[in-house]
């Protein structure tokens, strides 16, 4: 039998001040570090904006989750109640049509628990379309999900897991206790389904942080990645990925409670790559919520930062060379390496 996942409250749960965007923002934009805008000027480039095309439509399709992660710049649980209703689902794929984006990534929460998921995959592969379900692994173990790699698979939905390490300590420490386990035999059955080994099923695994430091360059641990899995467990994957921890919701509370956040956020300020801007993601998907509105990315849309239109009056000239709303924690995205 798998071992239970603990959880802890959410901060909306808690009726903590971090539950408030607005307090985030005002948090951060109280760190004294030079404007994110400022910095891209010393470096010779441009405002940023968006590209004419949107090449992805992400679509956060509400805050439930089966897990409570440390990390999670969502605050997303099983308390959360937000669910995007059929009429935003509609909208999103109409748009996904009308405006010939070529990728669906659609997260969450758990998205796999909103019950017309397995809808929109259909819908969206139908038209052609590339699916991406970010999908947090241990979702396929509980009982009522177990069909998910299979269903999956059939519709070459690309899954991009999170999984901090490849040890039990360093995954779980983050993620709540029992996880580890979980996801180690939810990507064995992804395996199983061709995942990982196929070409056409790609496995993308995304490993960040434990604690307050920039993760380690891709190329550079990818290799090792590949071998512990595939010795400890035989597992194989795609792409490995490295995400720089964001300094919002309950990574900005672990940061407050150590009294680490103006140390991070330097480390992050001094860290700044201007060659990373050019593949900032922002820059080419557009980020719906689970209501409907819109945003440069889902880190905007978790600070609340809105574009003023809606998914629901929306063309695609109304996008075109937008400029980017930014902010100190767009450092997050740029330093080093620069992040996923």
């Amino acid at each position: 039998m798998l071992e239970k996942i603990s959880l802890i409250p959410t901060l909306q749960r808690r009726k903590h001040m971090l539950a408030s965007p607005e307090a985030q923002r005002r948090i951060l934009a109280e760190i004294p570090v030079p404007r994110f805008s400022t910095k891209l000027a010393e470096a010779g480039l441009p405002t940023l904006r968006a590209t004419p095309q949107v090449e992805v439509l992400q679509i956060n399709v509400g805050r439930r989750c089966n897990q409570t992660c440390h990390h999670c710049h969502v605050d997303a649980g099983p308390d959360r109640t937000e669910v995007m209703p059929p009429e935003v689902v509609e909208a999103c794929l109409a748009f996904l049509e009308r405006a010939a984006i070529p990728t669906l990534d659609i997260t969450g929460g758990a998205p796999e628990l909103h019950p017309a998921f397995d809808e929109m995959v259909r819908r969206a592969r139908a038209m052609g379309r590339h699916v991406i379900d970010r999908c947090n692994l241990t979702i396929t173990r509980l009982p009522n999900y177990a069909y998910l790699p299979a269903f999956l698979a059939e519709h070459q939905v690309e899954v991009i897991a999170s999984l901090p390490h490849y040890a039990l300590e360093g995954t779980d420490a983050q993620r709540g206790d029992g996880v580890f386990a979980q996801s180690i035999a939810a990507l064995q059955e992804f395996n199983a389904r061709g995942y990982g080994r196929d070409p056409a099923l790609q496995l993308n695994l995304i490993a960040n942080p434990l604690g307050p430091e920039l993760p380690l360059p891709q190329a550079s641990i990818e290799d090792t990645w590949r071998r512990e899995l595939l010795q400890r467990y035989d597992i194989q994957f795609t792409r490995l990925y490295t995400l720089t921890n964001m300094p919002i919701s309950r990574y900005l509370e672990h940061l407050l409670t150590t009294g680490e956040l103006h140390a991070y956020m330097e480390l992050l300020v001094n860290n700044f790559n201007p060659s990373t801007v050019e593949g900032l993601m922002c820059k080419t998907i557009l980020s719906v919520g689970w209501d409907g509105r819109l945003y440069d990315c889902d880190f905007n849309q978790m600070l609340d930062m809105a574009l003023p239109q809606t998914i629901l009056a929306l063309t695609p000239a109304d996008l075109a060379g937008r400029v980017i709303r930014t902010g100190a924690h767009c450092y997050a995205c740029t330093a080093a390496a620069g992040s996923t």
